[in-house]
């Protein structure tokens, strides 16, 4: 069939009535009345309905038509026509017109297929089956099937929109993309990296970035200024739901900037980002200190749409009869809580009593829970007798306590327990409550943050160990000054969940020095993993600062979808495995033989330690 010039399905219009348009496609779905017969056909455009009839359609046309089948791909000549009043289909764009099939030609033929594609009913009132009652690994070995959908195609063409958007905002702003290394040098101070033999050094090994930290640095020692890229990243984490081994950021640097010059321009492009999902978020983004974050809320990524902050009582219970309480203040224990507006109705003494304080608070690993009921004028629970009427007048005072609400406690002696256990009990309420708006956007700039911490008996950098300190005149063999040193880094975080986070950087040898030092890491250790940075640290390096966002994150909440896999082409499943390539997978022995790696075959290994068998 000849083909003049290809027409695009989900763009026509009454406008094209009594045109001849030339369609090509993949047949969506289809529907036999005797003898019309209907098909959706679907382009990445849209779908427009066609009719083979035999008034209209050769005989030899019509006949051929009998033989299609879903997801046929077809070319297909026509004349577009209006609808007949009472048959117009309000499921897909083009619904008031039809194509009158004069002429097919089938490229390829499909197999039947594992799982249904099209997502719109050919008839007004007609459900389609979800997409989602499929295996999410069956999805992903049929990735190149799964990706004809309508929705997942759009949000492909959003994620370009979205990074598009990205890129001119930043090309106003003079930032220059630039490339870096793929294969890089193995500095494992944060997550695992993923490793790459060399063939030709043998027994050497690249890394796969983790982010490009070094490289863009040294690009601000290099006069840059001003640089970005759209970052392939890896980390070989261990697995959490939304988290993938290779993942997408948007990284950038610049050279004589501060804080605030981050938030200016950060928060613009988040605003312009979130526009192109049809998205409307206002600034001045609000902002908390990491000691804020953590006293109100007990953790450094708080969701802000809702209330249920944590509110300090350790100190009205100083003198209490009650023996629980008196025993934690006495031991130098903490009682914090939260006032849930309102909710008496809700939350009935055998929820609280059954359901919280006797098996979800225990699971959340506290020992008990106290809750209260304002009501009368006064308070109500099942251990109110214990307190006095001073007491009972403080609690009411301090938790801002009206008519309707109730009162909720944890008391432990450990800061830890009582941060921790109210923090998922804040979540898990508002879930249930149902107290977090549904279209709410609410980004957070948490700062401030802790420069070193404690892992094991270690210290280590809380993000990097290239984060710029509050102040350089510390001492790095004093681990109590260490701990309590605050570092110039910044997160953002939008409902809850971590966008990025970026640091002004150490562009001082002297300081550097400094943090490898507090880090515990020998001269040797330093110069053979960062001896070629810290030299580039001594020409003449400007003052700079950065941030990173995960745009598989970022775009997975601007589209809202239930997981960063809807929005990557190719993901990998919630095992680090890939159903479509089955990668990852075993090598011929040759090709490790070729890399000096064949004598692993030998023995196995154990905690990080070879155990040569046989």
């Amino acid at each position: 069939m000849k083909v003049e010039k290809r027409s695009n399905c989900g763009r026509l219009s009454l406008s094209d009535k009594g045109k001849e348009v030339y369609l090509k496609g993949w047949v969506d779905a289809l529907r036999d009345h005797g003898e019309v017969l209907f098909i959706h056909l679907r382009d990445r455009s849209g779908i427009v309905q066609v009719i083979f009839n035999p008034e209209d359609t050769p005989a030899k046309t019509y006949k051929y038509a009998r033989s299609l089948r879903s997801e046929f791909c077809i070319s297909v000549r026509g004349f577009v026509k209006k609808r007949n009043r009472g048959t117009e289909n309000p499921n897909i764009k083009t619904g008031t017109i039809e194509v009158v099939a004069s002429d097919l030609e089938i490229l390829s033929s499909s197999k039947p297929l594992p799982f249904p594609i099209s997502e719109k009913a050919m008839v007004a009132g007609a459900t389609v089956g979800g997409i989602f009652s499929v295996a999410e690994d069956t999805r992903l070995q049929y990735r190149y099937l799964d990706l004809r959908r309508p929705t997942m195609q759009n949000n492909l063409v959003m994620r370009h929109r979205i990074i598009k958007c990205v890129r001119d905002y930043l090309d106003e702003h003079d930032f220059v993309e630039v490339e870096t290394p793929m294969l890089t040098k193995s500095t494992p101070e944060g997550a695992r990296d993923y490793l790459v033999p060399s063939r030709v050094h043998p027994r050497r090994f690249y890394a796969l970035p983790q982010s490009p930290q070094l490289f863009k640095q040294l690009l601000m020692v290099s006069g840059i200024e001003r640089y970005f890229q759209i970052a392939r990243c890896f980390r070989d984490e261990d697995l959490r739901p939304n988290r993938q081994p290779e993942f997408t950021q948007l990284d950038l640097e610049a050279s004589f900037i501060a804080e605030e010059d981050i938030y200016d321009l950060m928060e613009e492009l988040v605003v312009r980002m979130f526009a192109v999902g049809g998205i409307t978020v206002t600034r001045p983004f609000p902002r908390m200190t990491w000691n804020e974050a953590m006293d109100s809320t007990g953790t450094d990524r708080p969701d802000t749409r809702f209330g249920l902050h944590f509110i300090d009582a350790t100190d009205i219970f100083k003198d209490t009869t009650y023996g629980i309480f008196s025993r934690i203040v006495e031991k130098g224990g903490f009682i914090k809580g939260i006032n849930v507006k309102g909710q008496s109705d809700r939350l009935s003494k055998n929820v609280l009593q059954n359901e919280y304080a006797g098996k979800i608070v225990p699971s959340f690993g506290a020992k008990g829970m106290t809750w209260m009921r304002a009501t009368g004028g006064t308070l109500e629970s099942n251990i109110v007798q214990f307190f006095s009427e001073e007491e009972k007048m403080n609690i009411r005072k301090r938790f801002d306590a009206d008519e309707g609400d109730i009162i909720i406690m944890i008391a432990d002696r450990s800061y830890r327990v009582v941060s921790s256990v109210l923090a998922q009990l804040r979540g898990h309420l508002a879930q249930r409550l149902d107290l977090i708006p549904k279209n709410g956007v609410c980004p957070l700039w948490i700062t401030e943050f802790p420069l070193f911490t404690m892992t094991g008996r270690r210290i280590t950098s809380n993000h990097h160990p290239f984060t710029a300190p509050e102040r350089p005149d510390f001492d790095p063999s004093d681990r109590e000054e260490l701990l309590a040193l605050k570092s110039r880094a910044y997160d953002l975080v939008v409902n809850g969940e971590e966008l990025g986070g970026g640091s002004i950087r150490i562009h001082d040898r002297a300081l550097q020095e400094k943090i490898f030092q507090a880090l515990g890491l020998r001269d040797s250790e330093v110069k053979k993993k960062f001896g070629f940075f810290l030299k580039a640290l001594e020409y003449g390096a400007p003052p700079h600062g950065g941030i990173a966002l995960g745009m598989d994150r970022v775009i997975s909440m601007i589209l809202g979808t239930e997981s960063i896999r809807e929005v990557m082409a190719f993901p990998k499943n919630r095992k680090a495995g890939c159903p479509l390539s089955e990668a990852p997978s075993s090598v011929a022995r040759r090709q490790l033989s070729d890399l000096g790696l064949l004598d692993l075959d030998s023995g196995k290994w154990v905690d990080g330690k070879k155990i040569i068998t046989g």
